[in-house]
């Protein structure tokens, strides 16, 4: 386990500190071939699934990505990633970084990956497996033609909220949150890429501490969720409150980047663009608002007559403990923050 750890951690390095497509390359394959068995580890059908699908999507991203950075070393010499100025190539690998993060319109495989492993597998897929991935986005940033990166971040919105409505398993419910999500950081990355940098990190800030929450309390489905107030009280009112900071409502941490990113586009006179993301935060904000009724408002005032004590693992986590309240409180920072 520790080896493939050091791969993870070591892939995901390389990656974001190398100037050479081939490097880079080298680093996304080395950390995708550490996470197969992560994902596998369960002996189930269902997770022998996961892993073909991981591995299929992943494996055709990464030769997308080989084919543009040798099509562009063939018309420039250089293999250097600031050096993608050929417009064929620079789409290419556009489109192969999206499919590596779960981006729409490639999204098709994360709600089902998710779905066939574990929260902790989860928690990684859609946290540190897109950071590498970002990284290169960012570094290519400039020479991406903002309408591919609007169109697909658009697509991701729309995708992510309604796709997440109809939702009753947690992992799929997190799976289209986290393309919403990209959705938001795909599209500002085309004007603004340090604020998209502040996106996705806000993001995983957010996402991590609900994945530990869910992965102590056993909790996997919205029926789970209702019954997870006779274990811990305090940990279920923070899990709804974290989904509604993660749908950008304020005063919480999710709404912080949201606003900072609509205020870009309305001074970049892109008035249509924020009013069309503003929509489509209003529609994941509809799943994000029924999981927390359902926690918070549907709660019976009498204790369940259901034995569900068997899920409380009665373990003190440390990380969940310190993230949650950055998670939730930390909106007051938005005049400190240059833009």
């Amino acid at each position: 386990m520790t080896i493939i750890t050091l791969s993870i951690i070591i892939g995901t390095i390389m990656t974001m500190s190398s100037s050479n497509w081939l490097m880079a390359w080298i680093g996304l394959e080395l950390n995708m071939l550490a996470v197969l068995p992560i994902i596998s580890k369960p002996k189930t059908t269902r997770a022998s699934e996961a892993t073909t699908k991981y591995f299929l999507t992943q494996a055709i991203a990464s030769a997308m990505m080989l084919l543009s950075s040798t099509i562009n070393a063939w018309q420039t010499g250089s293999w250097d990633i600031s050096e993608l100025k050929n417009k064929f190539s620079t789409t290419i690998m556009a489109l192969s970084l999206m499919m590596k993060m779960g981006a729409a319109p490639i999204h098709f495989w994360l709600p089902e990956v998710l779905q066939g492993t574990t929260l902790q597998t989860a928690l990684l897929i859609t946290t540190w497996q897109k950071i590498a991935p970002i990284t290169l986005m960012y570094m290519i940033s400039n020479n991406i033609q903002p309408t591919i990166l609007v169109s697909a971040g658009i697509l991701s919105m729309i995708i992510g909220g309604l796709g997440g409505i109809n939702q009753t398993q947690l992992r799929k419910t997190m799976a289209y949150s986290s393309i919403n999500n990209l959705g938001w950081t795909i599209t500002i990355m085309a004007f603004s890429p340090n604020m998209a940098l502040m996106n996705i990190s806000t993001y995983i800030l957010m996402t991590t501490p609900i994945f530990l929450m869910m992965t102590t309390t056993s909790t996997k489905t919205l029926q789970n969720l209702s019954t997870t107030w006779t274990t811990s009280l305090t940990m279920t009112l923070s899990i709804a409150l974290l989904m509604l900071s993660t749908s950008g409502l304020p005063p919480f941490t999710g709404f912080m980047p949201k606003t900072l990113i609509l205020n870009e586009l309305i001074s970049q006179n892109l008035t249509i663009l924020a009013t069309l993301a503003i929509m489509t935060s209003l529609i994941s904000l509809l799943f994000y608002l029924r999981i927390a009724y359902l926690i918070m408002m549907l709660t019976p005032p009498t204790t369940t007559p259901s034995s569900t004590k068997w899920r409380a693992q009665n373990q003190k986590s440390q990380p969940m403990t310190m993230m949650t309240p950055t998670a939730l409180f930390i909106t007051h920072l938005i005049p400190a923050i240059p833009y």
